[in-house]
């Protein structure tokens, strides 16, 4: 992850900054607004969710095609569990039956790294954007705000409230664990739990006969098994060291992805959460 912008960089006309960190802030500028305008309380963090919504929806073809990926191969789970049985041993056999059973049903294994790929810029502009904002003195908001604003209707007239119900946006758990207490650990936690129930959903358990050695993981598995378990852990760690805007962001973003899920694969989605509490 790259180093959060300094206040100087965040102003230069940059690659980065024309095409990552200036269009966020203007919208998350432009959300704050309307918010204010109605007199919304915490403003800015609500303004962060408001952006989550925004990129949710821009992305929402993306995804959409990471979840029907995902249909496909829960689908051909039963006849890729048989060709393991029978091929049970001979690996080189497995893995071009394999290949030929995903490419009859239209499958390829890599597609769902995609969107993931695509949200990398997005979370180290937004990084950048909100660890910088939110740990903005209050006499420096308004000035530094407003020298990169489009329009001069989205400029500010006062200094914003960096806090989301009494919690800094700009700190990191790791920072208000002696303030706040042992509480502040269910931020990462519920972080890690949330990417995990997503990750649960999108990839679940596949029934069949297991198959032993290594050699005859294919892909997929191993993608799917890091997905799972690995991704949410280090989320859940990421969290605890990122300030708490971003996290309120990344748990947005989250709980949509598990609304769009459910969606678009109706009962299929609960039967994937059950199997998760029966374990």
């Amino acid at each position: 992850m790259a180093a959060t912008l300094s206040l100087d960089k965040m102003t230069d006309p940059s690659i980065f900054n024309i095409l990552l960190a200036w269009p966020f802030l203007n919208i998350l500028v432009f959300c704050y607004q309307i918010l204010s305008f109605i007199g919304l309380p915490y403003a800015l963090g609500f303004s962060i969710i408001m952006l989550t919504i925004i990129i949710r929806l821009v992305l929402y073809p993306l995804t959409a095609q990471q979840l029907k990926a995902s249909k496909k191969m829960q689908d051909v789970g039963p006849k890729l569990s048989r060709l393991k049985e029978r091929h049970k041993g001979d690996s080189k056999t497995l893995q071009q039956e394999t290949m030929k059973l995903y490419k009859e049903h239209g499958i390829n294994p890599a597609s769902g790294c995609l969107p993931i790929l695509v949200q990398i810029p997005i979370i180290w502009g937004l990084y950048n954007v909100l660890s910088t904002i939110v740990k903005l003195k209050p006499n420096e908001i308004v000035e530094q705000i407003n020298k990169i604003v489009y329009f001069d209707q989205l400029r500010l007239t006062s200094s914003w409230d960096t806090t989301f119900f009494g919690l800094p946006l700009g700190k990191t758990p790791s920072d208000l664990l002696s303030s706040v207490g042992l509480l502040i650990i269910l931020i990462p936690l519920i972080t890690g739990l949330l990417q995990f129930v997503q990750s649960k959903m999108l990839f679940p358990s596949q029934k069949g006969p297991k198959t032993s050695g290594k050699k005859e993981s294919d892909f997929a598995q191993i993608f799917q098994t890091q997905t799972t378990y690995i991704f949410p852990i280090m989320i859940g760690f990421l969290s605890y060291t990122f300030p708490l805007g971003l996290s309120l962001y990344w748990n947005t973003f989250t709980v949509f992805g598990i609304i769009q899920q459910y969606k678009m694969q109706g009962p299929q989605a609960i039967q994937n959460l059950k199997d998760i509490l029966k374990r």
